[in-house]
């Protein structure tokens, strides 16, 4: 098996098919591409096993546009292989990038098998839960071996992208005392706990180059893992966040220095006006290695409209430049997501993603927006509803009170009905004008 990595082959002024395929998707030059994937701007999450299959390689990086992550999995009280593999046909379908499989119940592996054979996008995962599953829930009976063999079964399952827990270290839990809402991240509160049990420093830390070694034979992309983030927006920008995000700017170095990918994860509640502040000190903090945020979410006050919560949050994080956004669903902090949460979780971060990019004057990214308003001041349903993000719904709604065919020219809505309609007035003004003129010049 060939062992360079995108980085490695970046480093070497070589140009991968992966990098040319990613220059299509994204209207850039190759060499751009290859320059940002060199100095650890960008990654190409794309395991050699999963590239073997139906794996498109993308980009994740501040010179590409905005991406989207979807959480999927089953948990220990419901869902089974073919509900997963229901939800990330959804997800895809409606535009994630990327999806992470955070199965946390049983038959894991058969699981994390589809889930792969059938994605097209990079599938990510935190290789903690599996561990833990296998040791029957006790964290403390974890030694280092028994993780470095789950990455390595991952890794050899296809897996691009692992979100791996390195920073949290002992001496940064005294921080967290004081939190209302303590340790929120599950591999957090797990490595913690082995390490209060343990009295010992993070083994995932000590081990970090031995973990580089695995990642690098499959060119599995590090997504190093904030442990310690704010799980409330009253615990945002401390001082227990802040101890870890300068920890995971060492570990960038250092997985750079093994010829490794690396992204880092962001934190998952914070109030509006501290976003930009978060956003370029990771960007300092972590030498440009793409930011990855959960959210995020901007108040506390709204269980079963997080999605949108987090999605305001979201589209500020990638106008200040992060590279990719998890979703929220309407279930978060309430129950395992289902089908139509995630396509409300994903719609809501395309909106994000995409406003986002508008903001930073992406090339292309606002012709969609042009052409839709295009049709919505020509009165054409149809290509509105062809241009939506979910066309489904806006006929559906359009339809709840103008069902036929008939209404499909018509120029107004029910909303305003013919003699309201400012766009149908806006029409009628013209035309005065255009006859005003014509008699001018006659």
């Amino acid at each position: 098996m060939v062992t360079e990595t995108q980085i490695q082959a970046a480093r070497r002024n070589q140009i991968t098919p992966e990098m040319e395929f990613v220059a299509r998707r994204e209207n850039l030059s190759p060499e751009i591409i290859r320059a940002e994937v060199a100095i650890g701007r960008m990654v190409i999450p794309a395991n050699r096993v999963h590239l073997a299959g139906k794996l498109e390689p993308m980009a994740i990086g501040i010179a590409a546009t905005c991406k989207i992550n979807a959480n999927i999995g089953n948990s220990a009280v419901t869902s089974r292989v073919g509900e997963e593999l229901e939800k990330l046909h959804t997800a895809v379908h409606f535009g994630a990038d990327t999806v992470m499989d955070l199965s946390t119940g049983k038959d894991i592996d058969n699981i994390r098998r589809g889930i792969i054979e059938s994605s097209p996008v990079p599938i990510g995962t935190v290789p903690i839960y599996q561990m833990l599953e296998e040791l029957g829930g006790h964290i403390e009976d974890m030694r280092p071996q028994h993780f470095l063999d789950m990455v390595e079964h991952q890794a050899k399952q296809g897996v691009d992208y692992m979100t791996i827990h390195c920073g949290v270290l002992l001496e940064h839990l005294h921080l967290t005392t004081n939190r209302v809402t303590g340790i929120v991240s599950r591999g957090g509160s797990l490595i913690a706990k082995w390490m209060m049990v343990h009295r010992k420093q993070n083994p995932l830390y000590e081990h970090f180059n031995d973990l580089c070694d695995i990642m690098r034979q499959y060119d599995v992309t590090w997504s190093l893992g904030d442990g310690l983030r704010p799980g409330s927006i009253a615990d945002a920008s401390d001082a227990a966040q802040f101890a870890e995000l300068d920890t995971l700017g060492e570990l960038v170095v250092k997985g750079w220095e093994q010829g490794t990918q690396v992204m880092v994860e962001g934190p998952g509640h914070i109030p509006m006006d501290q976003i930009q502040m978060n956003i370029e000190r990771q960007i300092e903090v972590c030498h440009g290695a793409p930011f990855y945020v959960l959210g995020p979410l901007v108040t506390d006050i709204a269980p079963g409209y997080d999605h949108i919560t987090s999605a305001i949050g979201a589209a500020m994080a990638g106008m200040y430049g992060a590279a990719m956004l998890c979703y929220v669903t309407p279930k978060e902090h309430l129950g395992l997501p289902n089908r139509e949460d995630v396509k409300q979780g994903v719609i809501a971060y395309k909106i994000s993603a995409h406003s986002a990019d508008v903001a930073r004057k992406r090339p292309g990214v606002q012709d969609r927006d042009d052409a839709l308003s295009r049709a919505r001041f020509s009165f054409d349903w149809n290509e509105q509803f062809r241009l939506s993000l979910d066309p489904e719904t806006a006929k559906a709604y359009h339809d709840e009170t103008l069902p036929q065919d008939t209404f499909k020219s018509a120029h107004f809505c029910s909303m305003c009905g013919p003699k309201y309609c400012s766009m149908k007035i806006t029409e009628e003004i013209r035309e005065m004008a255009k006859a005003e003129t014509l008699v001018k010049l006659n």
